[in-house]
């Protein structure tokens, strides 16, 4: 088959598992087709294509398999019923939907393609495919467009963190098989945030999301942490999941490095976890003003007297800062209204990540829902970002004679 340049670099990739963002008619199939062709091509392999629905899998690649196949003369034997094509050399290609992935399990497959996974159960590969090819040490293909931040999202971003993994993003421009015409066309018959989805094969934010700011962009590689540096925690305190982002601060632009969460710990717990880490440095923690009065260790201390005495300088002030404030200061930093960008994420801090793609508020409101468990990381860096970079205000004070002197605060 012939490929497009964008279907080539994919195709020639050695990663044992590749993960493929595309839009609408770049021609994805035609990719999977592809590789099924090239894995069943040596003797005794077992390859399965997995579609959304049955519908799916025997009409949108069941027919061009089979030309692509009888073409070269490969079919021995097909199964129409069962979707199943036994190949001369004795390898099977079979198809089959995510619909009913409990019929999936015990089996044994030495390649996988996923086609739209973003639409498919998450389990479908975690707990019941990915153990197919355990014995076989076999491949894996993941294609399809974006549906929001879910767990496409997720798989598209770790795998730019994991050996043997590897992650493509082109849009239906880059496939070539649209004229650029009907692209502009559907560009302006479309909403923005469909169009870009659908043919720009961007992630959208979900409705609400609260780092409405956060793009790629901000996920970059930490740098090397050395023994001068001091370091920058922002805590967030919760019995059932204690979080501390820990961040390198340079000038006006912070690097998140790292991420405790701990499971029903104490503010002691997290101390020995942040001292086993990190050492003897300077570190400087930013924690909720409300431990200034909450207290959970068996003494009385307060949360915030415990990080005073484990050695820590601590800053907070007397009250948190209103939640609208707080979170405008975490997107300005984020990205400003002029692009520039202060606030960076390394990539294996995955629940720092999952809070800024999944944290949203109440619909119809602007009350964080902080019952999705998304909340816990951004709440750490929040505080520590409001403490180092608060938003600026012009503040007045009243003067004899009606007259004002800039202090900080607008007259209400």
């Amino acid at each position: 088959m012939k490929l497009t340049e964008s279907q080539k670099t994919i195709s020639i990739d050695k990663s044992r598992f590749r993960v493929v963002v595309a839009g609408r008619r770049f021609g994805k199939t035609f990719l999977a087709i592809n590789e099924l062709a090239k894995f069943a091509r040596y003797p005794n392999q077992k390859c399965l294509y997995i579609a959304t629905t049955y519908r799916q899998a025997k009409g949108v690649i069941w027919d061009d398999l089979l030309q692509l196949l009888y073409e070269k003369n490969w079919v021995k034997k097909v199964n129409l019923s069962d979707l199943t094509v036994t190949l001369v050399n004795g390898s099977i290609i079979t198809l089959r939907s995510s619909d009913n992935n409990t019929a999936l399990r015990g089996t044994k497959w030495n390649f996988i393609s996923l086609d739209e996974y973003a639409s498919m159960d998450p389990a479908t590969w975690d707990s019941i495919l990915r153990p197919t090819l355990s014995d076989t040490e076999g491949h894996a293909l993941f294609i399809g467009t974006p549906y929001g931040r879910n767990h496409f999202w997720d798989l598209y971003n770790n795998a730019n963190t994991l050996d043997d993994w590897s992650s493509y993003q082109f849009t239906t421009a880059q496939g070539g098989n649209v004229a650029p015409a009907e692209i502009e066309a559907a560009k302006r018959d479309m909403a923005e945030r469909e169009f870009n989805q659908e043919y720009n094969a961007t992630f959208e934010d979900a409705a609400g999301i609260i780092a409405y700011a956060f793009t790629q962009d901000n996920v970059k590689t930490a740098p090397q942490l050395s023994p001068s540096n001091a370091l920058h925690i922002g805590m967030d305190f919760n019995t059932d999941n204690f979080a501390a982002c820990v961040m390198l601060q340079n000038k006006d632009t912070l690097h998140i490095i790292d991420e405790i969460m701990l499971q029903n710990a104490s503010t002691g717990d997290m101390c020995k976890e942040i001292q086993q880490r990190y050492g003897r440095r300077m570190i400087f923690v930013y924690p909720d003003a409300s431990g200034s009065q909450r207290k959970t260790s068996a003494n009385g201390m307060t949360d915030h007297l415990i990080l005073h005495n484990a050695g820590f300088k601590v800053r907070t002030p007397k009250t948190n800062p209103a939640v609208k404030d707080a979170i405008a200061a975490v997107n300005s930093r984020l990205r400003s209204t002029s692009g520039d960008i202060k606030l960076f994420i390394d990539p294996n801090c995955k629940n720092t990540l999952a809070s800024m793609n999944k944290f949203t508020y109440k619909e119809g409101s602007r009350v964080p829902d902080k019952s999705s468990g998304y909340d816990h990381m951004f709440d750490a860096l929040k505080y520590c970002v409001w403490q180092l970079f608060p938003l600026q205000q012009m503040r007045f004070d009243t003067l004899p004679g009606n007259r004002f002197r800039s202090t900080g605060v607008r007259p209400r």
